[in-house]
């Protein structure tokens, strides 16, 4: 199944928002009906491809088939952009300046290997696409005249399992269910499972370091990578001969987080653990967010370590958003905020975690909720994308960012991004309501992970744009990072530059030269052209 074009998932899972919440809009935000909802996908007036014959039988050739090439308007609409609110808004809108002249499918790493080496003798611009997840622009090139999508979704198969190591391997194009199906099939799971999960892709979660709801327990996606299969118009390198290695630098790292900068990833081989014998999730209740953000450190630092451990903040608790399904409840949540602790594991383990984080989580004042909550956080945590679409239809302008840094520095880039937030959009005339989640966390440090609500005003995007800028000046000021798990893609860019400077860009820069000298691997996407 195709993504709802015109905004998350499944349209069979959209729901209005409840009466409750709309009231709330118009009361405390301002918030206004659009004048018209979105355009109907065959309303939309699609410029015809502009690809030359000759280059389009050249693809054909190469991708093994007119059946692997898709030119059709529906199809090249469903290929254009991600989903970020600035994405969704424009494409309702039908902008569509950003809309592929190609959709590819290849189906193995010689297909795609032959693909790229076409589109770098033709100079045509190429975005690898996998779920069309991605929330920070990057599946909306930078380019000079057409560019094709190469949709890796037919490359979704399990390659190989080593019980012995707990190790697989998969194609880039599996999505996150089916990965799961396919792996616990043999008695193990990935254990990532970030809100994406049900669309996302492999080769996504491995080329924008993403980062799961359990990463507290099995840890980020790139902490899982073994070794990677990369395909680039100059040819194929593979990585990951051991675990670890002192042969050099490691260019695992150098290709995760790549986002199809240097290449299209082709397989990835990562550690499994055994499927869990039980799952358990928890709420908690903290008088403040600085009071529970000092209780997720001590268990951070000092164990016993949840799998899942996230924390509200006190306006996120209000309104809901900490179990999503329970947003517009009559009676609202208690003043303080919301923490959600999940275990897994063997039965023995998970006793002895969850027994012994208790006896922290109330030692640093928290207030046990039983498993009502954490259950209903568990049950309705890949729901908040399709909340999303209907603020959206309702007028008001949502999105999010996140960030992570030290735990010396957590309290400080807390206040500072909210200031910015708020202090923007305010100006805008389109004040905010700010809220905040910690949902990975680790011995040094946590992400921030923030969700913004707004009326979206008459420049809903222009508006966006300066707060955006404003919270990534804040996020770098502070000693944030300019993503945690979102990646780069072109949002984010400009601030990545200031993170990484001219030295690391440069060094970045080369690579790109050597793995994609003609320029046409997902161009402006993580680096701006040369």
């Amino acid at each position: 199944m195709d993504m709802l074009w015109s905004g998350w998932g499944d349209p069979a899972e959209a729901a209005p928002l409840p009466e409750t919440v709309t009231g709330l809009l118009r009361d405390l935000l301002g918030v206004r009906p659009r004048a018209a909802g979105p355009r109907a996908l065959a309303s939309l007036d699609v410029p015809a491809p502009d690809l030359p014959d000759a280059v389009l039988d050249d693809l054909t050739t190469a991708v093994g088939g007119a059946d692997r090439v898709r030119t059709d308007a529906e199809t090249r609409v469903r290929h254009t952009r991600g989903k970020s609110t600035p994405d969704l808004l424009r494409i309702r809108d039908g902008d569509l300046s950003d809309v592929p002249a190609a959709v590819l499918l290849p189906e193995d790493h010689d297909d795609v290997l032959a693909v790229l080496r076409t589109c770098a003798r033709h100079g045509l611009p190429l975005v690898p696409f996998g779920g069309g997840t991605s929330v920070v622009g990057g599946l909306a090139p930078a380019r000079r005249g057409p560019f094709a999508a190469l949709d890796l979704r037919r490359m979704d198969r399990l390659l190989a399992v080593d019980p012995v190591s707990r190790t697989a391997t998969l194609q880039p194009g599996l999505r996150g269910p089916r990965a799961e199906e396919l792996l616990a099939a043999h008695g193990f799971t990935l254990g990532h499972f970030p809100q994406s999960w049900e669309w996302a892709t492999i080769g996504g979660f491995a080329a924008t370091r993403s980062s799961g709801q359990a990463s507290a327990g099995y840890g980020r996606f790139d902490e899982m990578v073994l070794g990677l299969t990369l395909a680039t118009p100059e040819g194929t390198l593979d990585t990951g001969r051991a675990p670890r290695s002192a042969a050099g630098p490691d260019l695992r790292q150098l290709l995760l987080g790549s986002e199809g900068a240097f290449g299209v990833l082709t397989s990835v081989t990562v550690r499994v653990r055994p499927v869990p014998e039980v799952r358990r999730y928890e709420g908690w209740h903290f008088a403040s967010f600085e009071e529970g953000a000092a209780a997720l450190r001590r268990l951070a630092q000092d164990g016993p370590r949840p799998t899942v451990l996230r924390l509200s903040d006190e306006t996120e608790s209000l309104v809901g958003l900490a179990q999503p399904e329970g947003i517009g409840a009559a009676e609202p949540p208690a003043a303080g905020c919301t923490a959600v602790a999940g275990y897994e594991g063997t039965a023995e383990d998970t006793d002895h975690r969850q027994r012994h984080a208790a006896a922290v989580l109330r030692a640093c004042g928290g207030t046990p909720l039983g498993g009502e909550p954490g259950e209903r956080w568990a049950h309705g945590r890949y729901t908040a994308p399709y909340l999303r679409d209907a603020l959206l239809d309702a007028g008001a302008f949502a999105e999010t960012l996140e960030t992570a840094a030290f735990w010396s520095r957590v309290p400080e880039l807390y206040a500072a991004v909210r200031a910015a937030l708020t202090g923007t959009l305010t100006e805008a005339g389109t004040p905010p309501l700010v809220m905040c989640h910690i949902s990975h966390v680790y011995e040094n440090g946590a992400s921030l992970y923030f969700t913004v609500v707004s009326a979206q005003g008459d420049e809903p995007l222009a508006h966006w744009a300066r707060a955006k800028r404003a919270a990534n000046d804040a996020i770098l000021a502070a000693g944030g990072t300019i993503s945690h798990h979102h990646g780069v893609g072109t949002d984010h860019r400009d601030a990545y530059l200031d993170e990484a400077g001219p030295l690391g860009i440069g060094a970045l820069r080369a690579v790109k030269r050597r793995l994609d000298p003609a320029g046409v691997l997902n161009p402006g996407v993580l680096l701006p052209l040369d």
